[in-house]
């Protein structure tokens, strides 16, 4: 998995009045999750969250907190309703002997058969929750769409990996060819004829 590196402060007051005041300074307030104490709060500068926030991928992020290195991965983030910016991001420290659960994108490898013959492919969740150790996070899901024609589907069971356990149930659909309306109506003009 694809490492960031982020360079951030430590909190002290943690009240609305310093919240707004590091808002307004351009950071975003922050908290890491998961350490044996308290959980550590931390403002980031906006800017530095952009590729972070703003892309499909997933990112380990090493923490620089004036001189202390922490690793961790984005768990939960909030957004202004109106304005869209940052208000709240959460953290989870990566440990090597505890699991983490994150949301891994999808990827598509293959021509698949049916989406030639003028089928839609389709791809139900872009995203798939999983539970790994650190060590042997994805930087994506890759499902193989080579064999699909119009009609098939692709359940979260056949992506089963030993590396990492999906948090969905096995008859959940990550992929699907369904019939366009040109290839029906073609089928229909077919039949009639």
């Amino acid at each position: 998995m694809k490492t960031l590196n982020i360079s951030g402060k430590k909190r002290e007051n943690v009240g609305k009045v310093s919240t707004k005041a590091l808002r307004n300074a351009g950071f975003v307030p922050c908290v890491v999750y998961g350490g044996s104490e308290q959980p550590l709060h931390i403002a980031l500068e906006e800017k530095a969250l952009k590729d972070l926030v703003y892309t499909p991928n997933v990112y380990t992020v090493e923490l620089d907190l004036e001189g202390d290195k922490i690793s961790a991965v984005l768990q939960d983030i909030q957004f202004h309703p109106v304005t869209d910016r940052i208000l709240h991001i959460d953290f989870v420290l990566l440990s090597d002997d505890r699991q983490v659960s994150l949301y891994v994108p999808v990827k598509t490898t293959g021509t698949s058969p049916g989406v030639m013959k003028g089928g839609n492919l389709r791809i139900v969740n872009r995203k798939v929750k999983i539970k790994a150790f650190p060590a042997n996070l994805p930087d994506d899901i890759s499902v193989d769409i080579s064999n699909l024609e119009i009609g098939n589907k692709v359940y979260i069971e056949a992506l089963r990996n030993d590396n990492y356990e999906f948090m969905h149930p096995d008859n959940m659909v990550v992929v699907d060819v369904k019939i366009s309306r040109a290839a029906m109506k073609a089928a229909q003009e077919q039949a009639s004829e």
